[in-house]
């Protein structure tokens, strides 16, 4: 059988026909055949829903971001420096986990090496040997953090940026091909050393573009990220990759903290942003802390359009975090704990989002319809879909397990919540609806996102 090839879609296509806020990144990687998983093999990951990220390296030391050393110029010798001062003190990699679980991630993802070179493993492949192994701290952060994630239960992720900016042919790889070409066989060594030594369950690329200019699609001509993820794919053949090296990947990725806002998205995708403003990744000492509704309300939002989750924290020079930070992130956690069948392995729709409004997922013969503005929604009718409604109650609130009238009308079903709904300040009311059957729904479409305009 001849085998049906993907539709081809445009950004701006996306744009319109779903009328969404959504931007993906690396749109338009090469295709593989032979890379792409099956969606079975992506099941686990879909099922997650919600993950925690971790940036962490010389730059909590400064406390001024991630981009610290190139923003401000700092000298080679003076940034690198650094690390025989990176020895984080009376630190147990137990304590990052105990906040994943406390907010209820099912992944995390750990930044390994950033676009300063620095590596938090003992890598033999690094250039000058700038590890936390060979400078200060002495110590494996990564095989710590793998060890640590899968005591808990945790699926591991790891986060890895070929890109390098202490080689000038990072810059200008066509004018200073032999030092572009050290650069690259640094990436190469040291992806190979992360999947074969951790057995990564993700790889999470970022930062494949050269020169600080195009994309990390644009880039691949250099990277060969067919190469380089099939030798990665060697030692787990069911790991995660991301778009980010300028092959297509198994998922999309949507960065920053902007509202989430159209229809459900048809293929596998993930939110990344920072539990705290978003200005930096990495630890920012006056860095506030966003609230608690409006992070449930875009987890609600992003689950609804059929995302995934993934949000970052910045721990300090010695791998601690906030008690503002911690605070919140298990508040989250404490939401998940109540209301966590509505979000974990549950699939879009079948009702498309109306944005500031509600949205809805569901699994087995349930609904979960989540109404993050419940005057408006009053208002509201779900359009008739296959699917028919045996019983509706709401799940969340003080009202929890009152009966929510289903009233049939030409125009489609008017839910009628009861008296003084959404009044105890709830940032997302929910109503169970009850099918007579299984829910029909929706599912991922085979769709190659060009990123052409």
């Amino acid at each position: 059988m001849e085998k049906k090839m993907p539709r081809e879609m445009t950004g701006a296509e996306l744009k319109s026909m779903l009328k969404s806020s959504i931007n993906f990144k690396s749109l338009g990687g090469l295709k593989c055949d032979e890379l792409t998983l099956p969606p079975e093999d992506k099941q686990w990951w879909r099922d997650a829903k919600i993950g925690m990220f971790v940036h962490w390296g010389l730059y909590s030391i400064l406390g001024r971001g991630e981009w610290v050393r190139f923003n401000e110029k700092i000298p080679k010798e003076e940034y690198e420096a650094l690390a025989d001062q990176f020895i984080p003190r009376d630190f147990d990699m137990k304590e990052w986990m105990e906040i994943a679980k406390g907010f209820g991630a099912k992944y995390a993802v750990m930044v390994t090496r950033h676009h300063d070179g620095f590596s938090l493993w003992n890598s033999e492949g690094s250039h000058e040997h700038f590890t936390s192994w060979h400078r200060g701290a002495h110590r494996d952060f990564v095989g710590e953090y793998a060890a640590a994630c899968r005591e808990a239960g945790l699926k591991v992720g790891v986060y890895y940026s070929p890109m390098d900016w202490r080689f000038p042919g990072y810059f200008d790889p066509e004018g200073l091909p032999e030092n572009a070409a050290l650069m690259k066989k640094q990436c190469y060594a040291q992806v190979e050393e992360l999947c074969s030594r951790y057995r990564p369950d993700i790889l999470w690329y970022d930062g494949g573009w050269l020169a600080h200019k195009g994309s990390d699609t644009s880039s691949a001509w250099f990277w060969e990220p067919v190469k380089l993820n099939k030798m990665a794919r060697s030692y787990n053949p069911k790991l995660l990759i991301n778009p980010r090296s300028g092959w297509e990947g198994d998922f999309y990725c949507d960065e920053g903290s902007h509202e989430i806002t159209g229809g459900i998205i048809p293929v596998p995708w993930e939110k990344n942003m920072c539990v705290c403003s978003g200005s930096s990744w990495g630890w920012m000492a006056e860095d506030p802390v966003s609230d608690f509704d409006w992070l449930i309300r875009m987890m609600v939002n992003v689950v609804c359009r059929g995302g995934n989750w993934l949000v970052n924290i910045g721990p300090d020079r010695n791998g601690r975090i906030s008690d503002e930070i911690r605070k919140r992130m298990f508040q989250v956690g404490d939401w998940l704990r109540v209301y966590g069948e509505s979000i974990y392995a549950a699939s879009a729709g079948p009702y498309e989002p109306v944005d500031n409004v509600y949205g809805s997922t569901w699994h087995g013969n349930k609904v979960y319809l989540h109404i993050l503005d419940v005057e408006a929604f009053r208002s509201c009718v779900l359009p008739y879909t296959e699917n028919r409604i045996k019983n509706a109650a709401l799940f969340s609130g003080e009202k929890a397990g009152e009966k929510v009238e289903a009233a049939e009308t030409p125009e489609g079903i008017r839910l009628v919540l009861p008296e003084g709904t959404g009044q105890d300040g709830e940032p997302d009311i929910i109503v169970v609806l009850t099918m007579e059957e299984e829910v029909r729904a929706g599912g991922d479409a085979e769709i190659y996102f060009t990123g052409k305009e």
